[in-house]
């Protein structure tokens, strides 16, 4: 029942597993479609990340917009097709390119906006990432990461681009944020990825396309293509993880320390607490969180 939360299977000491989520459908308008991942339905696994959509983008949508206490990011699918205009009120004003992250830790906030640039086709992630408490009133940053500056990891049968992070000893941009990892790309129909997943770390997968077997702790689980879980290695020890693709599959992977924090979110906004919520909303009216040039 895609929404609601689920039960974790705690079959392994090592390892807590969340159930098979299917995407929820998204859309705005005519322009804007997506699968959509909310962390209330993998039951605290998929912290630090608090959303996920999986979306194509083809006209203006949403204009420009306010986030606080978290990271927006996005990143664009290598088949996106033209440019993605990105503004926000730290004075940045750049398109991104088929297969480019941006990464903004909005903080103590941010105005935004994204758009396609006409003729555009944007297929790609955007997920918002919680900051820890002690964060969420920094200084606002951002970091643009161009597809031609990623590391690949290629092997039989895979390649995998590293985005951000580290995988499998290939490092990537690190963010401006809390340590993350996120790799993204395709494996053909048989081939095997493995990994190990740290103690402690939080993972997150997705199926874009395809259908992949996740082995992990001695567990096996099955993606088909729209549809993600999340776990958490509870073992003091690294723990082996095996990517079997059935069918041609292009996955995306995102590795995290969890922040185990308490939160409250409205819209954009991330925030400790109510009070600190109402401040971000009033610092927005009243144009604390800067405009757009």
């Amino acid at each position: 029942m895609t929404g609601q939360a689920r039960a974790v299977d705690r079959q392994s000491p090592a390892l807590e597993l969340s159930e098979t989520i299917e995407g929820s459908a998204l859309s705005s308008g005519s322009g804007f479609s997506a699968r959509g991942f909310r962390e209330r339905q993998f039951d605290g696994l998929m912290d630090p990340l608090i959303m996920v959509d999986h979306f194509v983008m083809t006209e203006p949508t949403f204009g420009p917009h306010p986030h606080a206490g978290m990271s927006a990011v996005s990143l664009l699918f290598e088949d996106s097709e033209g440019r993605f205009h990105n503004r926000d009120s730290l004075g940045n004003n750049l398109d991104l390119l088929p297969g480019d992250l941006y990464w903004l830790k909005a903080a103590s906030g941010v105005v935004h906006d994204e758009k396609p640039r006409p003729g555009a086709r944007t297929h790609g992630l955007q997920f918002f990432v919680n900051l820890p408490a002690r964060h969420k009133n920094d200084e606002p940053a951002a970091l643009h990461v161009p597809a031609a500056r990623m590391p690949v990891l290629e092997g039989e049968g895979y390649r995998l681009r590293v985005v951000l992070g580290e995988f499998d000893g290939v490092v990537g941009a690190r963010p401006p944020a809390l340590p993350l990892n996120l790799v993204e790309g395709r494996l053909s129909a048989g081939a095997t990825k493995d990994h190990s997943l740290h103690s402690g770390q939080s993972l997150w997968v997705y199926a874009v396309t395809g259908t992949l077997t996740l082995t992990v702790g001695g567990l096996s689980r099955t993606l088909s293509e729209g549809e993600s879980l999340a776990l958490l290695n509870t073992s003091p020890q690294a723990l082996p993880l095996a990517i079997q693709a059935d069918l041609d599959t292009h996955v995306v992977l995102i590795e995290a320390e969890p922040l185990r924090e308490c939160f409250v979110q409205k819209g954009p906004f991330v925030m400790s607490s109510l009070e600190d919520l109402a401040r971000a909303n009033r610092d927005y009216a009243n144009g604390l969180m800067g405009e757009l040039q």
